[in-house]
């Protein structure tokens, strides 16, 4: 049986990338593509594929909202997410969820996310795929992480909380100090600050969460403004906002 495969990505050089991989099997058709989630819903109820290939952040309707569109349809596609975003990453781990594809785009492992789909709709679970993908982009914020996840060459790699001495933000990505290495995640300050256990971890400034459990010492300049030093050497000044927030949870 083939299977019609639409991809909705847009970065061009990423719907080619899953192109090439797709067209090397011979059990699945590509029927279309769109760069942003409008069309991508349009073409997809009129193509109506098996599969989608679904990016989650894309112009004028996001991944989110396409998803729970299709939810409305019929009969829905088996949906497998790709991302270069690496705090969905992290859900996809905590859940177990198979049907996802970060980027750059492996061959092998979306060869592999493909034929799990194949075999969910042979089996008629292709709803159920929609589910886990929903639960990805919905990740349960009163639960505290245990581990962040990280790129290391094409692969993903759990970093404990527990080796985590302090955090800084890099703009959209936010820099992780640990015991033995630092590592660069791809998660935004504010988004990680909300999914962190509550001691140990506070923000201490705009641009810095320290875990409570690696400070040295807590010390006042002679400007009355308050600095903490880490176990592994760092001194993170504390703005004036946080400063009480710090007071109470170091006690």
């Amino acid at each position: 049986m083939v299977m019609r495969l639409f991809i909705a990505d847009d970065e061009a050089l990423a719907r080619r990338r899953l192109r090439s991989v797709a067209a090397k099997l011979d059990w699945l058709s590509i029927v279309g593509e769109a760069a942003d989630g409008g069309t991508a819903y349009d073409e997809i109820v009129r193509l109506r594929p098996d599969i989608v290939l679904l990016d989650i952040r894309m112009p004028e309707i996001s991944g989110l909202d396409v998803l729970a569109r299709l939810r409305d349809l019929d009969r829905v596609p088996a949906v497998i997410l790709t991302t270069a975003h690496d705090e969905f990453a992290v859900r996809a781990f905590e859940l177990q969820a198979l049907d996802y594809v970060l980027k750059p785009i492996v061959a092998e492992r979306c060869v592999a996310a493909l034929e799990r789909a194949r075999r969910a709709i042979e089996m008629g679970q292709a709803e159920a795929m929609l589910a886990r993908a929903e639960r990805i982009f919905e990740p349960d914020l009163t639960r505290p992480l245990e581990r962040i996840l990280v790129r290391s060459g094409t692969s993903l790699v759990p970093v404990s909380l527990t080796t985590i001495t302090n955090i800084e933000a890099q703009d959209d990505y936010v820099l992780l100090h640990g015991v033995d290495r630092d590592h660069l995640a791809s998660i935004r300050m504010r988004e990680l600050e909300h999914r962190l256990p509550s001691p140990p971890f506070i923000r201490v400034h705009r641009s810095h969460i320290v875990n409570l459990d690696h400070v040295v010492r807590v010390v006042r300049g002679i400007d009355g403004r308050l600095s903490v030093t880490m176990t592994n050497g760092a001194s993170i000044a504390v703005s004036r906002d946080r400063a009480g927030e710090l007071r109470r949870l170091a006690r």
